[in-house]
């Protein structure tokens, strides 16, 4: 970082800072958008990003997850872009004049939708490019010409390739999650995309946590920019009630189907470490009563859009997924997040219980540590610089057994062993597991009946071969009839 960075702390003077949006004397197209949408106050990082993005000047900004970050560079971009707008069909007339660039398929498509929100009253086109779908339909969208570009960093540099979009044009870049960017190894990526992009324009670095990598990346691109850090970084939202609960493996969702029951919670995330633990956690749950989806890497494009609708519309009421789904994605009302695997990044923790507790709102985030998770449980202690009690937790003699449908992974078989006595909680009673024994394929063994007759003795060292003692004769020489007798011929010369 530059030594000329300026740093505005939320120590600030709060008459300084335009606390309403109405303060911000925004054009009347996007005043009436944000008012449809019922923002009234805004949150610290928009009070404090918003009037230095309309200045035109480089920003890094750090902010707790679910602040707003996305208003705070989408409305002061959209403001100073007005002077582009036009009704012209010509796509000459509509160039890629801002860039916003997220490390997530979900995150981006959240991202395009609420910037066409805010400008759904200006004649500024807004278009969305992301991997895992055809290349076709973007293709024809860029080609009609868009102002505000929304994009994942492979995706667009397919299209850049392929010559479908030009940035020589770009008056603004924004690099939202930058951190996640940089962790999933987009460093590359950037900087050729970066290249492409004219020299004199403005960036902005959203984030929500500040590396020493990301503050290398801001002393490389960003010229003179100023820090907003409304928040100590790394920091939990202070809405969200936290429990680490003492559970082990066999134990974890029986411990989940608990809590929900408890606190009478309708939804939740589940976060898993893995994307094969993820599938079988939400067939289990599945099987168990729950509406579960699940959301990870492997799905496809269309399924992974489909599970967040699923979510959002209510159809479900878990979704279990990977850290695919821990940063950004912002579905109001969710009460809850349940870390079923403890992350193995602490930085992550952060990103997944900030899924709940948004906009001010309470929630709850639960993690399952069992004893191998503690070198994991304190590395969250020294991030959240405070400490961790575990708590206990004692299972309800009403609910089912759980456990006896056995562990999601062993992929064991049960088997009906009696009549149910008609109750919905006979569940344990009615199954049980067979021992392993009685399932597995018995091996045939293979007989011999040599290894069957009685024992028989040696016969003695001395005594002929069987062989030649059944053929021979008394009182006469006879030879192995396995040996050929030499064939008599006549011979060419007498002996002397």
């Amino acid at each position: 970082m530059t030594d000329l960075t300026s740093v505005i702390s939320n120590e600030l003077n709060a008459d300084t800072l335009p606390m309403a949006f109405a303060q911000l004397q925004l054009s009347d197209p996007l005043a009436r958008a944000v008012l449809e949408m019922g923002y009234e106050t805004m949150t610290p990082i928009q009070a404090q990003a918003i009037p230095v993005v309309l200045q035109g000047r480089d920003v890094m900004g750090a902010a707790q997850t679910g602040t707003g970050k996305t208003a705070a560079f989408a409305l002061p971009l959209l403001q100073r872009m007005l002077k582009h707008e036009n009704t012209s069909t010509s796509p000459a007339r509509h160039p890629v004049r801002a860039l916003v660039l997220l490390p997530t398929r979900e995150l981006a498509d959240q991202v395009a939708e609420q910037v066409k929100l805010y400008g759904k009253y200006t004649d500024l086109r807004c278009a969305v490019v992301f991997g895992g779908m055809d290349m076709k339909p973007q293709t024809l969208e860029l080609k009609k010409g868009v102002e505000v570009l929304v994009a994942t960093p492979g995706r667009l540099l397919d299209h850049i390739e392929a010559k479908n979009c030009v940035l020589n044009q770009v008056e603004y870049v924004v690099l939202d999650e930058a951190d996640r960017m940089l962790d999933i190894g987009f460093l590359p990526d950037l900087q050729r995309i970066l290249s492409y992009l004219p020299k004199q324009r403005t960036t902005l670095l959203f984030s929500a946590t500040f590396s020493s990598e990301i503050k290398r990346l801001a002393n490389s691109y960003l010229q003179d920019p100023i820090t907003i850090e409304v928040a100590r970084s790394n920091a939990a939202a202070s809405t969200v009630e936290q429990h680490f609960y003492s559970v082990e493996g066999d134990d974890k969702r029986h411990a989940l189907h608990q809590i929900l029951r408890q606190r009478a919670l309708k939804q939740a995330f589940v976060f898993v470490n893995s994307k094969l633990g993820c599938a079988r956690l939400a067939r289990s749950l599945e099987r168990e009563g729950l509406k579960t989806t699940a959301l990870h890497g492997d799905k496809s494009q269309d399924e992974r859009l489909k599970a967040l609708d699923a979510f959002k519309s209510g159809e479900v009421d878990l979704l279990v997924c990977t850290d695919v789904a821990a940063r950004g994605l912002d579905i109001k009302d969710v009460p809850a997040v349940f870390n079923f695997d403890v992350p193995f990044n602490a930085e992550d923790y952060i990103h997944r219980i900030g899924r709940t507790g948004r906009a001010g709102q309470a929630g709850l985030a639960v993690s399952f540590a069992a004893r191998s998770d503690a070198r994991l449980v304190s590395d969250i202690e020294k991030l959240l610089r405070s400490k961790i009690e575990l708590e206990p937790i004692e299972f309800e003699e009403d609910l089912p057994d759980i456990r006896r449908q056995g562990h999601i992974n062993d992929g064991r078989r049960m088997y009906q062993v009696e009549e149910s006595s008609g109750r919905r909680d006979d569940f344990a009673g009615r199954y049980t597991r067979a021992p392993r024994n009685d399932y597995r394929r018995a091996a045939v063994a293979v007989q011999d009946p040599f290894f069957d007759k009685p024992y028989e003795p040696a016969a003695p060292t001395d005594a002929a071969p069987a062989w030649e003692a059944a053929t021979a004769r008394p009182g006469v020489r006879t030879i192995s009839s396995n040996i050929k007798s030499k064939r008599k011929v006549a011979a060419l010369f007498s002996a002397a």
